[in-house]
């Protein structure tokens, strides 16, 4: 009798964790508050000082590389501004709807380096938008004469972020509110030789980018913590 008892104790033992653990994992996904969103609608043709460059062609990733987008992101975009002064910055966004693991991300140092490009340096530094402080990370890229310095940055849940460790910290953050986190990767990028000149006219883009959203559609752009953890 003692035998069976343990036994049945042992059965209603695995069977409680087998219910608990499937009631804890993550099943609110927050895109689905974004239902309907759409990228080339929430992004604005015009504002600040810049529009949409419509002769600009967007150079499109190898077979390889857009079928692994594709896999990772739900929605990418792919536009070239321009200003009264003839400066053009390249905006590409790719969003994601599950971020559950924090790093379904296909980031710049491998995206260009797999087009054939060289990546020249990598720092880390942080901007002023929208009224939040954030982390961005800015590249050099070169191939022959092409010059491209970049600034980017994932926004992971509420949160941007530009490490991997940070992105898994926010995915068990929301996991522990049974949430799945969205996310969206942000580039910007200038055909330029002054890396200087670049980075101020990309920081200026985004953030006259950031300033002509509704307050919902920016959040998912910077989300809604300032917060800077350069690593």
């Amino acid at each position: 009798m003692s035998s069976r008892r343990t036994a049945l104790g042992l059965m209603l033992s695995m069977v409680g964790s087998s219910v608990l653990a499937a009631w804890a994992r993550p099943s609110i996904l927050e895109s689905d508050s974004r239902r309907g969103m759409k990228l080339d609608k929430i992004i604005p043709e015009a504002f600040g000082a810049w529009t949409l460059d419509r002769n600009m062609p967007v150079i499109v990733p190898p077979p390889d590389q857009q079928a692994l987008l594709s896999k990772i992101y739900n929605q990418t975009l792919a536009r070239t501004y321009v200003n009264e002064k003839g400066y053009r910055v390249m905006l590409a966004l790719a969003y994601g709807g599950d971020q559950s693991d924090g790093l379904n991300v296909h980031l710049p140092e491998v995206c260009y380096v797999g087009q054939g490009f060289k990546l020249e340096s990598a720092r880390d530094g942080q901007m002023n938008i929208g009224g939040l402080q954030i982390p961005v990370r800015r590249l050099v890229t070169t191939m022959g004469p092409r010059y491209e310095p970049i600034t980017y940055w994932v926004t992971h849940g509420n949160e941007a972020t530009i490490s991997s460790w940070r992105r898994r910290e926010v995915s068990l953050r929301y996991g522990l509110q049974r949430r799945i986190p969205d996310g969206i990767l942000v580039r910007a990028s200038s055909i330029d030789r002054s890396e200087g000149q670049a980075y101020d006219r990309q920081a200026q883009f985004l953030a006259d980018l950031a300033a002509a959203m509704n307050p919902v559609d920016r959040e998912l752009l910077i989300g809604t913590v300032s917060l800077v953890q350069p690593r």
